[in-house]
């Protein structure tokens, strides 16, 4: 992205942006929002409380009035979301043509093809409750040359990888079963070993027990631990440690404030 001027916005009450769980102090952060995460502002993002924002807050009133008489005409969407990024100066007129035609290609999508590209999108900021609805909305939607077996494997296996970083692991397990039933990918079938890792007393089918060969088990196994030791490695870690080498007071403060911050963050993934 090209070398941008940023405007000063005095921003008293910023906007909370539900679908990524943010919140938008800045004309600047509008734009950087609607231009990084294009699938996630194509539906139920420009709504009245925020052309309200761009009025009152970013004190944008033409923009804001442009934006509500497209808002009035219906099914605007694109064009509305391509008057932010113009209106703003944030962007190149080539960067936003480039995103222009980025809506363009996902308009013109499977429905479900389209539903599993926002879920995706959904699972990659953390956004796990959002992510289940949408691929839950798909595994509704009948077969045809699309939906096939190959593609609905694809959704239960991401839907099974979502369950497990939700520490469901029953759920989990259930939908990478069908992944697996589906296209007997293994991946799906480490995934399933890991998750009778995480969760011994999960019923695994016998079916499985034999599958996990002594030479896939070894492999995994192996996975794994390099995955614990890169987790140890991880900044959430090494603050719990900071947090034990101080006093009882400060250490039980800190502890509070770290699970209320889980707890919020917990919140937002739901």
């Amino acid at each position: 992205m090209s070398l941008l001027l940023c405007r000063l916005e005095p921003v008293q009450h910023p906007y909370y942006v539900e679908v990524l769980g943010i919140h938008i102090y800045s004309s600047q952060e509008l734009c950087y929002i609607i231009y990084n995460n294009p699938l996630l502002v194509m539906e139920d993002f420009l709504d009245t409380p925020l052309i309200t924002f761009i009025r009152e807050e970013l004190d944008m009133e033409p923009l804001a009035r442009k934006l509500q008489s497209l808002a009035d005409q219906k099914n605007n969407t694109d064009a509305m979301l391509l008057l932010i990024l113009s209106e703003c100066d944030y962007y190149t007129e080539s960067e936003i043509n480039r995103f222009k035609q980025t809506l363009a290609a996902y308009h013109k999508y499977h429905p479900a093809e389209y539903l599993k590209a926002v879920a995706d999108a959904l699972f990659q900021k953390k956004q796990y409750g959002k992510a289940i609805v949408r691929y839950q909305k798909i595994l509704e939607i009948p077969k045809d040359k699309v939906v096939d077996d190959e593609f609905l494997a694809k959704v239960y296996h991401n839907l099974g990888a979502v369950y497990a970083q939700m520490f469901q692991y029953e759920k989990a397990f259930r939908a990478l079963d069908q992944s697996y039933v589906l296209n007997k990918n293994p991946d799906t079938l480490k995934r399933i070993y890991f998750l009778t890792v995480f969760e011994p007393a999960l019923a695994v089918r016998e079916r499985y027990q034999s599958l996990f060969t002594p030479q896939a088990k070894e492999k995994w196994e192996e996975e794994l631990s390099l995955a614990r030791q890169n987790a140890m490695a991880a900044k959430e870690v090494a603050a719990l440690r900071e947090l034990f080498k101080k006093d009882p007071v400060k250490r039980m403060k800190g502890a509070g404030e770290m699970i209320n911050q889980w707890k919020q963050e917990y919140r937002g993934m739901i």
